[in-house]
């Protein structure tokens, strides 16, 4: 089989997980709050962020990609290695808080524990999310916002097929005027684009 198998949708608690050949995304549980909130504090993890999170901080993180679920449908699942059952971090769709330029839109965006970098577990898990995204939630565009600096997120959004949208590039509302880390690009993949590419073959076995 490929390295991205084949993706299963399967239903759980009412809400969809997603199954790849090397991951689970699957919703919250308490004990993801502790080698989340490791992975927050994590300096190299989080130098594209303002800021590392304490504890308390994940905590009320956690609670808030499960209210999005709530009221979505959808949202950041938590991402477990199968075959060791190790929280890898998350990933998932979200709707964004504040408005970008370019209006109301669906992103997709992730966070990794450092020691599952350079395995492909982004790439591999942000196409389960994006079939998802095209095929079951029927979007017609997934967004994705990082700053010029964060090469590996790029590296991903680039091997999903997302392009540059220049005119979408925005200073982030919720980092201080003058923050090395407030100016933010963004790509952009269509379900048109996606089809196309042939990104929805891959839910069939190879």
């Amino acid at each position: 089989m490929s390295l991205i198998a084949v993706e299963t949708f399967r239903a759980a608690r009412g809400e969809a997980e997603l199954e790849t050949s090397r991951l689970i995304l699957r919703r919250w549980r308490a004990a993801d709050i502790r080698p989340c909130a490791a992975m927050n504090a994590d300096p190299v993890v989080m130098r594209h962020d303002p800021g590392r999170l304490s504890r308390a901080a994940t905590a009320a993180l956690i609670e808030r990609m499960e209210a999005h679920f709530a009221a979505h449908g959808f949202g950041f699942w938590a991402l477990e290695e199968r075959a060791t059952g190790a929280f890898a971090g998350f990933l998932g769709l979200n709707r964004p808080a504040f408005e970008p330029p370019g209006g109301p839109c669906v992103e997709i965006g992730w966070r990794l524990v450092r020691a599952h970098w350079g395995k492909g577990y982004a790439t591999e898990a942000a196409r389960a999310a994006l079939a998802y995204a095209f095929e079951t939630l029927d979007l017609a565009e997934v967004a994705a916002f990082t700053v010029p600096g964060n090469a590996r997120s790029l590296g991903v959004m680039r091997r999903l097929g997302m392009t540059a949208d220049p005119d979408g590039d925005f200073d982030h509302p919720w980092i201080a005027p003058g923050h090395p880390l407030r100016r933010h690009v963004t790509r952009r993949i269509t379900r048109a684009r996606w089809r196309a590419s042939g990104r929805s073959a891959m839910m069939t076995a190879c």
